[in-house]
């Protein structure tokens, strides 16, 4: 069955996590604004734009994830420790968005103003010393900082194996970030190096590695870590493939950020992989331009006529497919409890068939 993007529809409790997450971090962040004002005023900016940004949206699939792992193994819905859990992966993964947006020179997340790009401008505005592309993005890889040391805050409480697998997945996501920039600086990948990054860089930190933490703060990460791998590690790559199809056409208005983006980047998808390889000698001339910054609409326009009649969106699309009926498969082998499995489909479901 085709899973279709703008079909697939959140599962309602999605937002009831997410909701229990974002209410955690607000009450951290609103106590160490606080705090720190009280130190110097200034000191308030930096915390109020990492609040902004998480507020600012999100799918808040990680601590989902997360949750359903550690139901599955028999915890509590309603536990703390699960929430905080979640928290700390929401709170890394504005710390990796933060530091993100940097490398790529993105201007906008979530439909506002990126970190660096806001106080580049508050320094321009001001007229202070020095080049405000520098401070605004000295100061973002602070905000990104904090993020990433309240996100250790709210695990601290986590058993031994929580902490491991909290590790490996801040390893991951930082080697998958490095083969993404090598790929994007070289102009060039291979499908098995694109699907390397993939998988490092998004699909483990993404799925895998939040249902690891679940079934570990529960006590079953022994007998449950191969199952929900082979759940978390297939749908993890989907994600990304989607994410990858939603950031060459995907509407802005809903992504919260411009179309064309990832084609001005010139990012190492298995989309552009494919249709390297499957174009025509006029269509490789297009795709030529694929990583160029100064690209207008025209020229994203004729770059995605590229990926259509290469084929390799459908190619892609099918693999989506493909995916997700692995993943929903591997739940068969999954020994879980409290309803975790069903909620696990649905959410396979609206991972992969998501627009935004």
């Amino acid at each position: 069955m085709r899973v279709v993007p703008g079909i697939a529809i959140a599962p309602p409790s999605l937002s009831r996590i997410a909701t229990r997450v974002e209410t955690r971090i607000a009450g951290v962040l609103e106590v160490e604004v606080e705090r720190w004002s009280a130190v110097d005023p200034d000191l308030a900016e930096p915390l109020c734009a990492l609040r902004d940004l998480v507020g600012a949206g999100g799918k808040r699939l990680r601590p989902a994830f997360c949750h359903w792992a550690y139901v599955g193994a028999g915890g509590r819905p309603e536990d703390s420790a699960v929430v905080d859990a979640g928290a700390a992966l929401e709170l890394l993964h504005t710390f990796a968005l933060v530091h993100d947006d940097i490398m790529d020179g993105s201007a906008t997340r979530r439909g506002t103003d990126t970190v660096h790009v806001q106080f580049e401008a508050d320094h321009a505005l001001d007229g202070w010393r020095g080049e405000a592309r520098r401070f605004g993005e000295g100061v973002a890889i602070l905000v990104g900082d904090l993020a990433f040391v309240y996100a250790d805050q709210l695990l601290a409480g986590a058993p031994a194996a929580a902490h491991h697998v909290f590790n490996e997945l801040r390893l991951e996501v930082n080697v998958g970030q490095y083969l993404d920039l090598l790929g994007t600086a070289r102009g060039r990948v291979n499908e098995c190096t694109a699907r390397r990054i993939s998988r490092f860089k998004s699909g483990k930190y993404t799925v895998e590695r939040p249902l690891h933490l679940g079934a570990a703060l529960a006590g079953r990460l022994d007998d449950l870590a191969a199952p929900l791998s082979g759940y978390g590690l297939p749908l993890g790559e989907a994600f990304q493939l989607r994410d990858d199809l939603l950031g060459v056409f995907g509407d802005a208005d809903v992504t919260g950020k411009p179309v064309g983006e990832d084609l001005r980047e010139g990012k190492p998808t298995l989309l552009f992989a494919i249709a390297a390889k499957q174009a025509s000698t006029a269509d490789a001339a297009v795709l030529g331009r694929y990583g160029a910054a100064d690209l207008d609409e025209d020229d994203v326009a004729a770059l995605q006529d590229v990926f259509l009649t290469s084929g390799a969106v459908e190619t892609v699309e099918g693999n989506i497919d493909r995916l997700v009926g692995e993943a929903v498969e591997a739940l068969d082998h999954a020994d879980l409890e409290g309803g975790a499995g069903h909620a696990l489909v649905e959410l396979a479901y609206y991972v992969a068939g998501r627009d935004r």
